[in-house]
């Protein structure tokens, strides 16, 4: 007997999505047709297509208004309607479906059917670390948008934005008041989103905001983030209701009983611990003495360079920006510091011993300054995974010095991101010139030690005659 699939999803998710299913399933048991059909509506992804059910199946019914990932389906025979074609021809639809021919799968349906595998396992297996990246990701536009134009505000003076109507004071309403101020609950809200789907959202964000309110800080987000997506998906999986009445879910019933579960846990258990660890962390930093100093700089630098735009360097980076919502931006500024000198001190590399690199690396090298300056260390991971063992220690060390540098000098940065771009803005950085020399003397460690380990390539070279060879040592 055929198999069939099929995907329903309207635009608010609530009744058009169950309608479509609902008379879908009931056309394929009429025509005793084996049928599964995955439902994308407010409450999330219900009754999930697998793999192997995709790799079984005849053909895949699409009735959607919505976007619908069809790359899964690579191979497949489609067909696609709106959600209200199949609600009024789920027969025909039906019908429609078992007529196709199932092509034969190409080299490339099989290669992309092994990557997407591959993929699913990746995310099972790094389940906590996607969810807090989900999180990270939709802070971070709102942190550099917020750093920076707070930057600017001090442009007119360091505490100009307290003479209000001015406005240096309407930049800092901008950047701290508004952008700062939802760091952390989007911050929670797009971990819990990626943990339980749409019915998250609504849970993460308040209980990032509770978070915020009670002095908690990035840390306190992060735990009701995932308080809030694990509420949220306990109570999806478990509450279970007529057809008829699943629309109250996503708009009714979850949102309430998740926010409210999340708030009251927040205010009367979660956030005092979290608000006394934070506290602590903050007069940790604050009370560091210049040795302790400089080893977190060094440490901190090291991670960033370590996986180049990985989770290790993403860890530091987090905790970096996290800690600008609690007026501590020494670490940021290391940071940013470290980040910048592997692509900088590469570049710089191919510069000093360019016999040392082929044609394609030296025209790397160029790409790789112009990306260090711009704070965007993944410029150094064509370097990296060309000759692992030479360039990585060689980096780690480079911005280890940067790092710890940087936090010897007492730098400060205010601006999340931004590379050389943010450095002319007045006030800024503090300790300018000293932190402008952490970079300099990281990008020169990390030139100068890749260049010791490595050997000169093989490169031809033209005399008049002929062309020789000349082997490296």
């Amino acid at each position: 007997m055929k198999k069939l699939l099929a995907v329903t999803a309207c635009p608010t998710g609530i009744a058009h999505t169950y309608m479509a299913a609902e008379a879908l399933q009931k056309a394929a048991q009429a025509k005793n047709v084996d049928l599964k059909v995955e439902t994308r509506g407010s409450v999330g992804v219900e009754n999930e297509l697998t793999d192997t059910e995709i790799a079984e199946a005849h053909a895949i019914i699409i009735a959607a208004d919505t976007d619908v990932d069809e790359e899964r389906f690579a191979g497949k025979p489609v067909v696609q309607v709106s959600v209200a074609e199949a609600i009024k021809n789920a027969e025909k639809l039906i019908d429609e479906a078992l007529r196709l021919d199932t092509p034969r799968p190409t080299s490339a349906d099989v290669v992309a059917q092994v990557e997407r595998e591959k993929a699913k396992r990746s995310q099972e297996r790094k389940g906590f670390y996607k969810h807090l990246m989900n999180g990270v990701s939709f802070m971070i536009p709102l942190v550099v948008a917020g750093g920076i134009i707070i930057a600017l505000s001090f442009i007119f003076g360091i505490e100009a934005f307290k003479e209000e109507g001015t406005l240096a004071a309407a930049l800092m309403d901008i950047g701290g008041g508004a952008a700062f101020a939802l760091m952390v609950p989007v911050l929670a809200g797009f971990i819990s989103y990626s943990i339980a789907d749409k019915p998250g959202l609504a849970p993460g964000l308040v209980g990032g905001m509770l978070a915020s309110q009670l002095g908690a800080g990035f840390l306190g987000g992060i735990v009701a983030g995932f308080l809030a997506g694990y509420i949220a998906k306990w109570l999806k999986d478990t509450i279970k209701l007529p057809k008829n009445f699943e629309g109250l879910k996503p708009v009714l019933i979850i949102p309430v009983l998740s926010t409210l579960a999340v708030g009251l846990l927040m205010i009367y258990v979660i956030g005092t611990p979290v608000v006394a660890i934070m506290d602590g962390l903050t007069n940790w930093l604050q009370g560091l003495t210049a040795a302790n100093a400089v080893l977190l700089g060094v440490i901190m630098g090291a991670m960033m360079a370590f996986d180049m735009g990985g989770p290790v360097n993403k860890a530091a980076y987090t905790v970096a920006v996290g800690l600008l919502g609690s007026e501590i931006y020494e670490p940021m500024a290391a940071v940013m510091a470290a980040g910048m000198t592997p692509p900088l001190g590469l570049w710089l590399a191919t510069l000093l011993a360019p016999k040392k690199y082929t044609l394609e690396e030296r025209e790397a090298g160029k790409a790789a300054g112009v990306l260090g300056i711009s704070f965007i260390t993944e410029g150094a991971i064509p370097f990296a995974a060309a000759d692992p063992f030479r360039v990585i220690p060689s980096i780690m060390v480079g911005s280890a010095v940067a790092g710890g540098l940087s936090m010897l000098f007492g730098a400060k940065l205010l601006a999340p991101h931004g590379g050389i771009f943010v450095l002319p803005i007045p006030n800024a950085v503090e300790n300018l010139l000293l932190y402008a020399l952490a970079i300099a003397i990281g990008t020169v460690v990390t030139a100068l030690m890749v260049n010791a380990l490595k050997k000169t390539k093989e490169v031809p070279f033209t005399t008049k005659k002929n062309t020789v060879n000349v082997s490296g040592q």
